[in-house]
């Protein structure tokens, strides 16, 4: 058995430690071996899948990979107190998740706060309010 098809019965089993350490010693940020660059991503997927928002943190201090999974997974679990505590700490990506969360959960209102309070001069997570007012507003 190879160990991409070791990981993916891992996988199925739900054993994480396996399927991350498997896949971890074979994956590379901007690798130029494209398998290794995909493996890096396939671990950041397996890092969420298991949980390790502790390690994922970690990673995603120096690494876009883990910074862009650890606040999809943030917005897609509806995590708006953790995701605020990333934007308070300058990751303009986990506001931007933030706005949109609020925004699709019903607060535009506090979007627009979040937005004025944490990032006044984002343009693109002020666009990203404004198109929720309008859209809002023209669905009445």
């Amino acid at each position: 058995m190879e160990w991409f098809e070791q990981v993916r019965a891992a996988e199925q089993l739900g054993d994480w430690d396996t399927a991350i350490a498997l896949v971890s010693v074979r994956a590379e940020c901007y690798s130029t071996d494209s398998h290794a660059h995909d493996n890096h991503l396939w671990h950041m997927r397996l890092l969420v899948c298991a949980e390790r928002f502790p390690e994922l943190t970690e990673l995603a201090l120096t690494d876009v990979h883990a910074r862009r999974r650890l606040n999809r997974s943030l917005h897609e679990r509806k995590m708006d107190a953790a995701l605020r505590h990333r934007a308070q700490d300058g990751d303009s990506g986990a506001l931007y998740r933030l706005v949109r969360l609020l925004c699709e959960t019903g607060r535009v209102q506090e979007a627009s706060r979040a937005v004025q309070d944490l990032g006044p001069e984002d343009a693109y997570a002020q666009q990203l309010v404004a198109g929720y007012r309008t859209s809002s507003s023209g669905a009445r």
